[in-house]
């Protein structure tokens, strides 16, 4: 019994200890099993805090940042081709940004940049747009609406200055939106100004020049309320209101529009380009992409009606589609609706209900067959085909600017500048302005670039400064828009006035000039004068006179 005893003793004892070690064993494999687990939850947050780390170019926020956009363009105006100076400028920015390694350059150039901005909602909307207009255009021609404008223009309009009136007044009137006002202008006048042989050079100055500086000035348009919505902490439409006074070069190059048609003052590249015109030759260089454009037009057919109906009702669609984007009928007001709205949706959807009414209109009036309507759908995307190319090739541009830190260069240097320099700050800041946006192509995104650090300088302290200054930066941004030959505006209006792009540039540049010295100085007394009443006229006598001055130079040459 004892034995037993023992025997179930050693046995119950042997049995606990194996339980104890493979407890132990658990123990561990559970320990190193957790071991295990956390070493690899290190690790791989180690590798996605690598992953996540933002890659930052060694030529970030350095000048070197600002020398794609002027390497192109400095060749598109050398060269006079617009498309392979845009991709050089773009290829150097790749470059730069992925310190010159191939693969990354290619990656950066085609995904970061052609694929990126192509699908960005915002501009895949303009595209259509363009798309839609071009469309639009193809039709009033075919329906001999551009043609029946055009007789009825030749017999109340008489001479070259009163075409170029009409051109001037038409896109005074049409402040919506510069890219609706350039396609728009330049369709409906285009055939008057061919009549009057005025050069497509001279046309896409005066649309351009009626495009983004009338828009500035305008309190309801898109850029008013861009511009109200870069002004945080302050009531940006009173401002914006406010500011319109101040704002030179945009009321200046009214002035000048209209003093070089009355007083036929003509100079630089633009010269040549009129004095051909008057022979005839309304393109001066071989390349005219869009000579041949209107071939096919019945010009037999066709009223006034025709082209002025579908004007209208595109310029109501377009407004009734902002304030759609805006929340107009969820409640808001106009003004509140226009501040909020989204150009690039509002245009998109106006434009197409504007096409849907067209087709409709010419089916029941029977000037267009829906076979032929429809056939204008290819003809008028192949019309934009060249403005989209370029368009492109810009947006991609400012991408490659954008990831080397342009915009966060100029702002450093502009607040660096700030100090003690009170006075001087609005004739600075209109200059940086025209730098940046003729440097970038975009003058909106000048606004979000400057108008902050104004506000953040002089807000609370000297909103007379605060106002000057906000009105500089919208100047500077417009001309530095107008100037350049990557700017989106300045691309709508050749392809407004179907005019070789290079050929609008390089003859605007001088005029654009001439206006930007005189804001120039005008932004300099207003610095110290600091009143509008006083200001805004000295700018227009100095405006008349250097035109004077400029037409007694060139007429002794």
């Amino acid at each position: 019994m004892r034995g037993t005893v023992q025997r179930y003793s050693v046995r119950i004892l042997r049995r606990e200890r194996e339980e104890v070690l493979t407890m132990k064993g658990k123990k561990r494999v559970i320990l190193s099993v957790f071991t295990l687990l956390c070493i690899l939850a290190c690790s791989s947050i180690t590798v996605f805090a690598a992953e996540e780390a933002e890659y930052v170019p060694k030529m970030y926020a350095s000048f070197w940042a600002l020398i794609p956009p002027v390497v192109a363009i400095a060749l598109a105006l050398v060269t006079k081709e617009v498309y392979s100076s845009l991709f050089v400028g773009i290829l150097i920015g790749g470059l730069f940004y992925s310190g010159f390694t191939f693969e990354t350059t290619i990656t950066h150039v085609f995904q970061d940049g052609i694929v990126g901005v192509l699908s960005d909602s915002y501009n895949v909307g303009i595209l259509v747009f363009l798309v839609v207009l071009g469309v639009m255009v193809c039709l009033m021609n075919k329906a001999g609406g551009s043609a029946a404008f055009g007789r009825w223009a030749s017999v109340h309009i008489k001479s070259r200055a009163g075409a170029q009136l009409a051109t001037i007044l038409l896109g005074v009137l049409i402040f919506i939106d510069d890219y609706f006002n350039c396609l728009t202008v330049g369709s409906v006048m285009r055939p008057v100004t061919d009549k009057h042989n005025i050069s497509r050079a001279k046309l896409s100055y005066l649309i351009d020049a009626t495009a983004a500086p009338i828009c500035i000035i305008a309190p309801i348009s898109s850029w008013a309320a861009a511009v109200t919505g870069f002004v945080e902490g302050e009531d940006g439409f009173s401002i914006f209101i406010r500011a319109i006074p101040f704002n030179y070069y945009a009321i200046l190059t009214i002035v000048m529009m209209v003093t070089i048609v009355i007083m036929k003052i003509d100079y630089g590249p633009m010269k040549l380009h009129e004095t051909n015109a008057l022979s005839g030759d309304l393109y001066t260089t071989p390349d005219r992409p869009y000579a041949n454009a209107e071939e096919d037009v019945d010009e037999s057919k066709g009223t006034v009606v025709d082209l002025v109906f579908p004007i209208v009702v595109l310029i109501v669609c377009c407004v009734i589609g902002m304030i759609y984007t805006g929340g107009f009928f969820g409640g808001a007001g106009f003004v509140e609706a226009f501040s909020n709205s989204d150009a690039s949706v509002g245009l998109m959807l106006g434009s197409f209900f504007a096409l849907v009414i067209t087709i409709v209109f010419y089916a029941v009036r029977k000037v267009l067959k829906f076979s032929e309507s429809m056939a204008c759908v290819p003809d008028g995307f192949k019309a934009m085909v060249p403005a989209i190319l370029i368009l492109t090739f810009a947006w991609t541009l400012k991408a490659m600017t954008d990831s080397l830190g342009a915009a966060e260069y100029v702002a450093g240097m502009m607040e660096s500048a700030s100090d003690g320099l009170v006075n001087l700050l609005p004739a600075i800041i209109f200059l940086v302005g025209c730098f940046l946006a003729f440097a970038t192509g975009t003058s909106w995104g000048t606004f979000g670039i400057l108008i902050p650090i104004v506000v953040n300088v002089f807000a609370g302290t000297n909103e007379t400064m605060m106002i000057m200054s906000i009105s500089a930066c919208m100047a500077g941004a417009v001309c530095g828009d107008h100037c350049s030959p990557i700017s989106d505006t300045t691309i709508m209006a050749s392809a407004g006035a179907q005019c070789n792009h290079v050929n609008h540039v390089t003859t605007q540049l001088p005029y654009a000039v001439t206006v930007a010295a005189v804001s120039f100085v005008t932004y300099l007394i207003a610095g110290f004068v600091k009143n509008a009443l006083i200001c805004l006229p000295i700018g227009i006598v100095l405006m008349v006179g250097t035109l004077i001055m400029v037409q007694k130079i060139t007429a002794e040459k």
